[in-house]
């Protein structure tokens, strides 16, 4: 994961810790530890001061990024939890569990309980992305959901397969989703007009990520057969395919403004980058 100005990453996994990273150089900057099992996910403020994650425990948390320390722990979800964002300014997080359930906890509040429950969907949340005023959710239960916070109205699209993976293109005006019949398919957010399928990787068991380029260019997903693979966004053509592994690359992140990209797989992440890449 790639905190927000793309100076460090953030690695989580089933040692039961977080570590921050210096990607560019490789290093370890901290490790946090806190959750009782697995880490599934976890994200970064906008100002790199906390962050999210969550866990096979069933719970949520948000870290202090100096210090290290665990702020607050968020329980209610009744299964392990797949996914976790922070909204733009970093006040709520948004979680996704396989309870079937969308989580939104007040980061300032003392409150232990929820300020929303999303419970549309009819299986296991895999994915959730937010805009500014939408929560973007994709389920095993084979559909992409969005809900509009300012509008109050939920958009459903039905892809037919479990999904693992959901996002925005950069511009706002299309979803992605990946899901297990190994196809990527970019929808436009407004009609679900499907606009491209995309195959060719290998996407049957596992939860792979799906990304948009940082503008626009591409879409990317990682892959079952060890490659990363990248189309062209308009013409829908096999543009890259980045040998990465032997194993399943579990997770990709782009860095927000360049050609730069984190893959991971088997217990390692991968820093790719374009030759022209110049560090900020």
């Amino acid at each position: 994961r790639v905190p927000v100005d793309g100076n460090y990453c953030l690695t989580c996994g089933s040692d039961k810790t977080l570590k921050l990273w210096n990607p560019h150089k490789g290093t370890a900057l901290r490790s946090y530890q806190g959750h009782g099992y697995e880490v599934l996910d976890a994200a970064g403020s906008f100002d790199n001061g906390h962050l999210c994650s969550c866990s096979a425990d069933k719970t949520v948390a948000l870290w202090d990024v100096a210090t290290g320390q665990v702020l607050r722990k968020y329980r209610g979800h009744a299964g392990k939890v797949n996914c976790v964002q922070f909204n733009e300014e970093a006040t709520i997080i948004v979680s996704g569990s396989i309870d079937s359930t969308v989580r939104c906890w007040d980061c300032r509040s003392r409150r232990p309980d929820p300020v929303q429950v999303l419970d549309e969907a009819k299986d296991g949340v895999s994915s959730v992305k937010l805009s500014s005023h939408e929560i973007l959710s994709g389920s095993v239960d084979g559909h992409v959901r969005r809900y509009d916070l300012r509008a109050g109205q939920l958009y459903c699209d039905y892809v037919g397969s479990p999904i693992t993976s959901v996002c925005f293109s950069k511009d706002g005006q299309c979803t992605l989703a990946a899901s297990l019949d190994s196809t990527l398919r970019l929808l436009d957010k407004d009609t679900g007009e499907l606009l491209g399928e995309n195959k060719g990787h290998r996407s049957t068991t596992y939860r792979l990520d799906c990304v948009v380029s940082e503008q626009d260019t591409h879409v990317g997903c990682a892959s079952e057969d060890g490659h990363v693979y990248f189309w062209d966004l308009v013409e829908g053509s096999l543009a890259r395919s980045l040998p990465v592994g032997r194993g399943v690359v579990q997770s990709l992140s782009f860095h927000p403004t360049l050609p730069c990209l984190l893959a991971a797989t088997e217990g390692q992440v991968q820093l790719w980058r374009e030759d022209s890449f110049q560090e900020q």
